[in-house]
């Protein structure tokens, strides 16, 4: 009985750091605002800058929501590989300074800093007041939750220190084991912070006592970390996944590296500081930073050498048109925009592709997982084309310039609205799996489903920015949409007489009109699309 509490004591504890670690990061993301993600959003200049972007990012959110924000802005097409290398690399030695903070040990201020935290959470008249606050106070549960920890342990490190013995960066199958063991627990909780805070507990309950120990823990918490950015990049295009694998890569590399350096690092590492803790926050910083001097020279070889490892003959995915070189160029901007607005209508057709074989119930996994990563790229897409625009218009800009660009703006509102209702339809056909529709009744809605199918297919020809005449796609559009409204309202009328004879089951009947009020709904978006197009200033 008591083993057990002493296992859920050290569990809780270990919980309550993940929490509070997770509370602390989302404050501060919160905090700092979206001003980072905008910056990584944008084209990296040079490799320093982006090493330094992604550190601030490490820092602020930690590797692991770092790189998949970088894997997500590289499928959206915003970010290109070479983009993402520097800003990957800083977003892991960012990660290793957050936990040197936490290597202090401030125990003793924990409830302190929640005390405030929560305070500050409650009462503070502003956002990021609040954000400061939920910050704070989750500083102080993640040193509680190390607190808990240590104290579970302390009682029992003899019996833990023969237990671990085997981990033992001096010999071959010690240091294997300790990196293999640190690794797998880093990937199932998918947070190199959580590995170091427990070696940490340890070293601070007396069960690790020599450097030779943590050594292969720090490394395997590397490789461990790959892992969210790996789940991360399922489902998503040839580029994005050649991002997680660069982050693999590059913490192999460094494991590798720090495993050759060992003896410098055994020597170097104990002249900055005596205290283990502060040893094992050192050397998880050092062992990054070592290997990213290596590699960002070479971001531009490196991204190479991931295209040649990693799905050489896979065709590269478009890239965002929004460059933000073009910010003293008006007219060559609105034709990037207009171009990047075709882009996104492509996603959006391709996931009602998706979404048409959802329908037919065939339940594929992978359509259900492209359709939500689309819907995650349309997102980041509408939040940089706004920032985009914004920039834009801080500059001098004629009436017309002024209305085009508040047209294209709306129009990607619009557009991220239909992606929405995609995602939608979606959801709505995976519930429908016991809810059997008749033949007229699905037949109706594959109807409806060709004409809106045919709708999107017009989007994405009118957003042509090299066209003389948006005003005959405008009412190309808007003769479709109205070929769907007549369509809709004899749906209606179909559902109608089915309902009064009985003819539909309860949960069918739901279905049926599920359906059509959401590509209804898509499709007054359409009308606001075709109503800008068809206006004399686009």
């Amino acid at each position: 009985m008591q083993l057990f509490f002493i296992i859920f004591t050290v569990l809780g504890g270990l919980a309550l750091f993940i929490f509070g670690m997770n509370i602390m990061t989302e404050g501060l993301r919160q905090a700092v605002g979206a001003g980072l993600q905008k910056l990584l959003g944008r084209t990296t200049r040079t490799a320093s800058g982006g090493f330094l972007l992604g550190t601030g990012l490490g820092t602020t959110i930690h590797s692991s929501a770092g790189s998949v924000m970088l894997v997500g802005f590289v499928n959206a097409g915003l970010m290109t590989l070479e983009q993402s290398i520097a800003p990957m690399l800083g977003a892991n030695f960012g990660t290793t300074l957050s936990m040197q903070v936490i290597s202090l040990q401030l125990t003793d201020y924990a409830f302190v800093a929640i005390a405030f935290g929560l305070g500050l959470t409650l009462l503070a008249p502003t956002d990021k007041g609040k954000s400061l606050g939920r910050a704070l106070l989750g500083f102080g549960l993640l040193f509680h939750g190390m607190d808990l920890m240590s104290g579970a342990i302390k009682p029992h490190r003899e019996t833990l220190a023969v237990f671990l013995r085997g981990v033992d960066g001096d010999t071959y199958s010690g240091l294997f084991l300790g990196i293999l063991m640190a690794g797998g627990l880093t990937a199932v909780w998918q947070s190199s912070g959580a590995t170091i805070a427990i070696t940490f507990a340890l070293i601070s309950a007396g069960v690790f006592t020599e450097f030779s120990q943590v050594f292969p823990i720090v490394l395997g918490s590397h490789l461990g970390t790959c892992a969210t950015s790996l789940l991360g990049s399922l489902g998503a295009n040839v580029e994005a996944r050649r991002c997680a694998f660069s982050h693999l890569l590059f913490n192999l590399f460094n494991v590798l590296l720090a495993v050759l350096l060992q003896p410098l690092f055994y020597w170097f590492i104990p002249l900055i500081s005596n205290d283990l803790t502060r040893q094992t926050a050192n050397l998880h910083s050092a062992v990054m930073l070592a290997a990213a001097v290596v590699i960002l020279p070479f971001t531009h070889r490196y991204a190479g050498l991931i295209r040649k490892l990693f799905f050489p003959r896979a065709p590269m995915p478009q890239s965002s048109f929004l460059d933000y070189h073009l910010l003293d160029y008006p007219e060559r901007g609105i034709k990037a925009v207009i171009a990047e607005l075709r882009r996104v209508s492509r996603i959006c057709l391709n996931s009602f592709n998706l979404t048409g074989r959802v329908i037919l119930l065939t339940h594929d996994r992978k359509c259900v997982a492209g359709i939500k990563k689309n819907e995650a790229v349309i997102d980041d897409i509408k939040e940089t084309m706004g920032d985009y625009i914004f920039q834009m218009t801080q500059k001098y800009l004629s009436r017309r310039q002024i209305i085009l660009y508040h047209h294209l703006l709306h129009c990607m509102s619009d557009i991220e609205r239909i992606g929405d209702h995609i995602e939608q339809l979606a959801q709505t056909s995976l519930r429908r799996q016991v809810a059997a529709l008749d033949q007229e009744a699905f037949e109706t809605i594959l109807d409806l489903y060709r004409k809106t199918h045919y709708i999107l297919t017009l989007i994405v020809k009118g957003f042509d920015p090299e066209a003389n005449d948006f005003a005959l796609s405008g009412k190309e559009l808007h003769t479709a949409r109205n070929d769907y409204r007549q369509a809709s309202t004899e749906a209606k009328r179909i559902f109608l007489k089915k309902a009064q004879k009985h003819n539909l089951s309860p949960g069918a009947a739901l279905y049926f009109k599920e359906y059509i009020a959401v590509l209804d709904r898509l499709s007054r978006h359409v009308k606001n699309i075709s109503q800008a197009m068809e206006d004399e200033d686009f």
